[in-house]
């Protein structure tokens, strides 16, 4: 047993697919400066090439840790509440009671719908509540929302 994950508890990683999602974003904020950085360095300027050797150590330093955060994101649903996972070295988990919930969100962005894979973002009434579940399966996105929402109503009207 680790101290966020209890030994009975069953974690939902998030999708794989979320890993190529988060490269392309990281390609895309890469590959301008990085064309850039070649062409300087063929036309103006030899120690550019320092500058792209950095800007690749960079980009691939990203790209890993990019990787490993998708493995680490997780959620977990109990009977009273929901617990987010997230983080290698800067481990967090999330607990959000169902009664606490005021509504829930599906977001997905052209990328991520071009793998099939969503956002849902749970809001609560404390502005410091961050409990966003990455990587959910677009098909399972709407039912995790539907199920979230019934299960808030019913612990909110036990109230």
């Amino acid at each position: 047993m680790t101290w966020y994950s209890p030994e009975d508890m069953v974690w939902t990683p998030a999708s794989r697919r979320l890993i190529p999602v988060r490269l392309i974003v990281i390609a895309v904020v890469f590959v301008p400066p990085l064309v850039a950085t070649v062409i300087l360095a063929l036309l103006v300027w030899n120690g550019m090439w320092w500058i792209t050797a950095a800007l690749l150590l960079l980009a691939a330093w990203c790209a890993w840790i990019g990787v490993r955060l998708v493995l680490a994101h997780g959620w977990a649903e109990r009977e009273d509440d929901l617990l987010v996972k997230r983080g290698r070295l800067w481990r967090s988990v999330t607990v959000v009671p169902y009664g606490r919930m005021q509504y829930v969100e599906v977001n997905s962005g052209p990328i991520a719908r071009a793998f099939g894979i969503a956002s849902v973002q749970l809001h609560t009434a404390s502005p410091g509540t961050d409990a966003s579940l990455n990587g959910v399966p677009a098909d399972d996105a709407a039912r995790l929302r539907d199920r979230l929402t019934s299960r808030g109503e019913a612990r909110l009207a036990g109230l």
